[in-house]
């Protein structure tokens, strides 16, 4: 239970119970000691953010905790924060929660070390460039298993007037080091679990078939499928249970996904296709969580690819331990594992309405992920893709 294990893939990612611990050492030996903890609202008000504060302080760090981040990240939260830095006169940032408070933080990173506005630096042709050497250094430690955007270069940041998402894009906003601690996601309600846990599986099977070729990252992608067929079901059930004791088992599971949503993270640097684009499109509509909306959607969009791609869902079906090979027993384990762990079977029962696909289709087909779908998807195929898994 408390051993460590240290990986670089490239940077620094320690691993084990309680490796969070570590954070005010790991600091300090790179010559910091004014980090800025960025944060959530949420999570600013629960024990472990008190706990990581006092870590710093009591390693004779001088810290501040910035926890203007809520739901969806905007460029507006990224602003505060880097006032914030600012007026703290930092010298790093700690990265402490899921993919949006980690996504805030790099954005406050290319603010406090480049002139503009942020989207002056969004990842299109034209935009200013981000040089790497200016941007301070990043620690992370991720308190949900889905996102993996501790190991990522980009962050995703909605702006605050149209909610379409941008995306900020340098290598210089990978973390210097990442902690992936279990102990962390052991009181994780069942609901985030499990969508953060759909999450990271997207990831994994979006990565896997995606154009291209990039045979390290296919690998890491369907290792972490695997991971989580044997993981994620379980992780949903002590929470369900309300079992948050550390027992060994559960250690394990979360543990497990934790490492499958950071594979995810490292995979998807090949690429992610429709089912991102699609939901993209429901966050900024009808701003609907991204693992919920990715967890909906996967049946569906695997369902358009699976006739492009069937030598590839049978080694999806075969890691993900499964008696038949088919692309259809691959989707049917989809739809199974949704109803397990909690994941509506449509889009209606979170909401969405026929009323909202003509702006759906708009903002997905604009989207910078489904040009890597193994099959070109059109306005049209998004729209009997979205009609579909609305299912009024």
């Amino acid at each position: 239970m408390n051993q460590v294990i240290q990986y670089n893939f490239p940077t620094i990612i320690r691993y084990g119970y309680q490796v969070r611990s570590e954070l005010p050492k790991a600091i300090k030996d790179m010559g910091f000691n004014r980090p800025l903890v960025v944060t959530d609202r949420e999570l600013a008000s629960l024990p472990m953010a008190e706990e990581i504060k006092n870590y710093l302080t009591n390693a004779g760090l001088y810290s501040k905790v910035f926890s203007g981040t809520y739901g969806n990240p905007l460029k507006s939260h990224a602003n505060l924060g880097a006032n914030e830095y600012r007026v703290h006169n930092a010298d790093c940032i700690v990265a402490f929660g899921g993919g949006a408070p980690i996504d805030v933080a790099k954005c406050i990173a290319v603010l406090v070390s480049h002139k503009g506005d942020l989207f002056e630096y969004e990842d299109r042709a034209g935009a200013k460039p981000i040089e790497i050497s200016q941007l301070p250094s990043i620690f992370s430690i991720p308190t949900t298993a889905g996102t993996g955007s501790e190991v990522g270069r980009s962050a995703v940041v909605s702006d605050d007037a149209t909610k379409v998402k941008r995306i900020i894009f340098s290598p210089g906003l990978l973390p210097k080091m990442v902690f992936l601690d279990p102990e962390l996601t052991l009181k994780l309600p069942a609901s985030i679990t499990a969508s953060t846990g759909m999450d990271a599986l997207t990831h994994l099977i979006e990565a896997y078939l995606s154009k291209g070729f990039q045979p390290l990252c296919d690998g890491i992608a369907l290792e972490g499928i695997g991971i989580v067929s044997q993981s994620l079901k379980k992780c949903v059930e002590f929470a369900k249970a309300n079992e948050y004791s550390p027992s060994e088992e559960h250690i394990e599971a979360r543990g497990l996904m934790l490492n499958a949503a950071t594979m995810g993270g490292v995979a998807f640097q090949k690429g992610l296709g429709a089912c991102h684009s699609a939901a993209h499109a429901l966050s900024t509509v009808c701003d609907m969580h991204h693992g919920l909306a990715n967890g909906i959607l996967l049946p569906y969009i695997m369902e358009f690819n699976m006739s492009t791609s069937k030598e590839k869902f049978k080694r999806m079906a075969e890691a993900a331990g499964l008696g038949s090979k088919s692309p259809k027993s691959f989707i049917q384990w989809l739809e199974d594992l949704k109803a397990e762990i909690g994941i509506p079977k449509y889009l209606s029962e979170a909401n969405v309405q026929k009323s909202h696909i003509d702006d759906l289709v708009k903002i997905a087909i604009q989207d910078v992920c489904h040009p890597f779908n193994p099959r070109s998807v059109s306005e049209e195929d998004f729209r009997e893709i979205f009609t579909k898994a609305i299912g009024e």
